[in-house]
């Protein structure tokens, strides 16, 4: 390999960032690339959810009053300044799908944001993660708008003549490709527009700037690189000055301006809470929290730093593999890109990350053929990068991923 493993060591005597790694609980033996589809389970997070396991035995419905409700609020002031944020402008509630449906509702809906009734043209992307497509059509048909699609790889600026509102992932989960924030956040308001960001593969990956880059909406999960755990609740951000501009379609109790009071018509509440629904877990809520509190300590530019570097220490190990292999990198350039190299290895990639994963590196398949390794810094040593290249070369050069055992598909890929 092109970098020897005292040059990983010494990278590893330098980093700012070594000492995270003991906040971590990870698996002895497992080298773990797949952080941008599951993050590692914070140390911290089996205390927070058996103390609250013990809240619920001992309080019973009193917790609710001692942290529970207000949840959603709160960790949305600690997930903010990670945003770029402040603190009364995102809300830990739900999902992706769900906030992402709230948010087109109230864009597009009575008193909303478009101010051009009967226009209603959502446009989002194609090859990329489905589920923001999937909910962007499911919206237009419900709501009688038209949803139009943007074709891979063309501009978007010659895409947005008549178009309402544009759903946009900042990175793009198959390629790792990293949009300009600001520049198309500008290009799509000076088009008469809005955009809702996708976050799922940035928050916690890379330093995200929403209010220096003029965003308006972004909806994001917490169980990637934020570490939330499996299930983990998404968030919702809205510019404070666009809170109160319309009446979101999922109009649950806890969005309510007085929830207690049970009256018998809907009224939103006059901030972000408007956008909460119904009850939540508070299991769930207390390993986010965990996870959380420890991310208000992280160096976002040191962070940033570190996911550069290890992309580009797994690529240049294995580059002329690659060559010599078939197999097509097509990662963006440096500054370009999230936390993740992006592989293809069209009818054997599914075979060969199986058989990385029998050898303790567990990376991401997506069809057809991609193969992704996603880098968290946090519990990524250089040192774990390396190795994870080593074993990816036996792997391919010894033909291991030939083996009948690699070939058999589980439900989840």
């Amino acid at each position: 390999m092109s970098v020897s493993l005292e040059d990983a060591r010494q990278r590893d005597r330098q980093d700012p960032l070594a000492g995270w790694k003991a906040h971590f609980a990870l698996p002895e033996g497992v080298l773990y690339l797949d952080g941008n589809s599951l993050g590692a389970q914070p140390l911290a997070a089996r205390q927070a959810v058996a103390g609250t396991l013990d809240q619920w035995r001992d309080e019973l419905i009193g917790g609710w009053n001692q942290g529970w409700f207000d949840a959603p609020e709160r960790l949305g002031r600690l997930l903010a300044p990670v945003l770029g944020a402040r603190e009364d402008e995102v809300l830990v509630t739900d999902n992706i799908t769900l906030n992402l449906f709230k948010l087109l509702g109230y864009i597009l809906g009575p008193g909303g944001e478009s101010g051009r009734a009967g226009r209603g043209v959502v446009l989002s992307e194609g090859g990329n993660f489905p589920a923001d497509g999937y909910i962007a059509e499911g919206f237009s048909h419900l709501a009688a708008h038209e949803h139009r699609v943007l074709p891979e790889g063309e501009p978007l600026e010659a895409h947005l003549e008549g178009v309402d509102v544009v759903v946009l992932s900042q990175v793009n989960y198959r390629t790792g490709a990293l949009r300009d924030m600001a520049a198309t956040t500008r290009l799509v308001h000076d088009h008469g527009a809005e955009v809702i960001w996708d976050l799922a593969h940035s928050a916690g990956a890379l330093p995200v700037a929403l209010n220096a880059c003029d965003v308006r909406y972004a909806v994001g999960c917490t169980y990637k690189y934020l570490n939330g755990g499996p299930g983990a609740p998404g968030f919702v951000y809205v510019r404070r000055d666009h809170q109160t501009h319309g009446w979101q379609p999922l109009s649950g109790w806890h969005g309510h301006a007085a929830p207690f009071a049970f009256a018998p018509d809907y009224a939103p509440a006059a901030d972000l809470t408007r956008f909460r629904t119904g009850t939540h877990s508070a299991l769930a809520y207390s390993a986010l929290e965990a996870s959380l509190a420890m991310w208000a300590r992280v160096d976002m530019a040191a962070l940033r730093d570190k996911s550069l570097a290890l992309t580009e220490l797994f690529r240049a190990c294995l580059a002329d593999l690659f060559a010599a292999h078939g197999i097509e990198d097509i990662t963006p350039a440096l500054g370009a890109r999230g936390s993740q190299v992006s592989l293809v290895a069209g009818e054997h990639g599914f075979a060969i990350v199986q058989a990385l994963i029998a050898r303790g590196v567990i990376g991401d398949y997506r069809e057809p053929g991609l193969m992704r390794f996603g880098f968290a810094p946090l519990y990524l040593s250089h040192e774990d990068v390396w190795q994870a290249a080593r074993h990816f070369r036996e792997v391919v050069e010894r033909g291991e991923y030939r083996a009948e055992r690699f070939q058999v598909r589980s439900e989840v890929t």
